[in-house]
């Protein structure tokens, strides 16, 4: 009897929390429509919200609506885009390794190809986004390839800990090559200060349009796998019981992450923290479901950045911090409370 009530009510229960979940992302949806408003408004030069409307649809270069138009449209747009890479890939990364403190940058996988692409202008001359961001997808792949092999080293098993380990390391190690290419040649790298540290001015809708086609290949390459990490969360043995292809899954997940991460770094610079933060904080409200958890991050993800860019912009007027650097104030904190919890590795 009571076996069959539950039955009952399960469908029942599963629409509501589909509800729940589709008016949580509707709100998602209002925060990012909000940060962007943000964004275009505030800076150095605040801009009034009647001027920011003209300059989107009726754009006369008068007053102010040449800053919105021509610097800030740009930065939010691209903020948009890498704020949706760094979410989805930290989301995959997390659902793939079963790793909750995963990351592209903590495991190395931004420094990997910040390292091909440093390499890249300071050896072969490349400037534009469109030929280096071959060389962010190859070091994505060579720095998440590195990682796994340091993992199984031996004959432990490549645990969480030993996969974060080994990123820190390898992370560690591709930063310092890079640094040492730039010191070797400074004059390559005096226009990209803002890019090593992780920021969104400066940039053209050229980088938009060059990254944004490879973020919409890794998300839906996000969205068909998505029903697949739900069953390799349970381990591998019961997702292939399940009838689940787990190689398949990890493999589609982990060529995604390549392309998002390699083209967040290429557009934006290393950013760090944010595919940490967003899955986590969205894991709270959606549970462990990661169609949903993939879902809420391409609002929240890019809302945080945008956020982050936007403060950036205001505390050490005029001049600006780079958001990476914002990031990175808030998410070594996070990284660490995360670290100290008992039930991190339940997350």
């Amino acid at each position: 009897m009571n076996v069959a009530e539950l039955d009952q009510e399960t469908p029942t229960d599963h629409a509501s929390e589909g509800r729940r979940h589709a008016v949580g992302l509707l709100g998602a949806a209002v925060v990012l429509a909000l940060t962007c408003v943000l964004s275009l408004a505030i800076g150095t030069e605040n801009v009034g919200l009647s001027t920011v409307w003209h300059a989107i649809v009726d754009y006369t270069d008068a007053g102010n609506q040449w800053i919105v138009h021509e610097l800030r449209i740009p930065r939010t747009l691209l903020g948009i885009v890498v704020g949706i890479a760094l979410g989805l890939s930290g989301a995959l990364i997390q659902g793939v390794t079963r790793n909750p403190l995963a990351d592209a940058q903590i495991l190395g996988i931004n420094s990997g190809a910040g390292l091909f692409v440093v390499a890249a202008i300071a050896f072969l001359g490349l400037r534009s986004v469109w030929s280096y961001v071959w060389f962010a997808f190859v070091g994505a792949f060579f720095a998440m390839a590195l990682v796994y092999l340091i993992g199984m080293t031996g004959r432990a098993v490549a645990t969480p800990v030993r996969m974060l380990l080994a990123g820190v390391a390898a992370g560690a190690v591709m930063e310092g090559l890079s640094y040492g290419i730039r010191l070797r040649n400074p004059r390559a790298f005096d226009s990209m200060r803002y890019w090593d540290a992780g920021a969104l001015d400066g940039h053209t809708l050229a980088v938009v349009a060059a990254v944004a086609p490879f973020v919409v290949l890794g998300a839906a390459m996000c969205l068909y796998v998505s029903r697949g990490l739900n069953a390799v969360a349970l381990g591998d043995e019961l997702a292939v019981a399940m009838g689940g292809n787990v190689v398949r899954t990890r493999v589609v997940g982990l060529l995604a992450v390549t392309l998002l991460a390699g083209a967040a770094t290429a557009g934006a610079g290393p950013i760090g923290f944010v595919g940490l933060m967003v899955p986590h904080a969205v894991r709270w409200f959606t549970g462990p479901d990661w169609r949903w958890i993939c879902a809420y991050s391409v609002f929240l993800a890019p809302a945080l950045l945008l956020t982050a860019d936007v403060v950036g912009r205001v505390v050490v007027k005029p001049g600006e911090l780079p958001a990476g650097i914002v990031t990175a104030f808030v998410g070594a904190p996070v990284l660490i409370w995360l670290v100290r919890r008992r039930d991190a590795a339940a997350l």
